[in-house]
């Protein structure tokens, strides 16, 4: 068995199941929510040695956290990172069945 570096699990946070996430695995695209200072290079090697797959590109995007108001006091949620990645031709990773 090799051995995985074990940053490569604070990379990766987890995976975003959504309608949207879904409809993207269809053309070989996972969403994951990563860590907020992951760089691309640092997920596409954390999702190949996590995965065993082969990465084509990686797309990241910050959501910004929504204001909200509780009883009268405002507070705003965290943002959050997330990374589009695309998978190599005959590649899948499969979300719903974890690692």
């Amino acid at each position: 068995m090799k051995s995985i570096d074990p940053r490569h699990y604070d990379v990766i946070v987890s995976p975003v199941v959504t309608e949207k996430a879904t409809m993207a695995s269809e053309h070989n695209k996972v969403v994951f929510k990563v860590q907020s200072g992951a760089t691309k290079p640092q997920i596409k090697e954390a999702v190949e040695k996590l995965f065993d797959v082969k990465v084509k590109s990686v797309n990241t995007l910050v959501r910004k956290g929504k204001s909200k108001s509780f009883r009268g006091t405002f507070g705003t949620q965290s943002d959050v990172k997330r990374a589009v990645v695309t998978l190599e031709e005959g590649h899948r990773i499969d979300v719903t069945t974890g690692l």
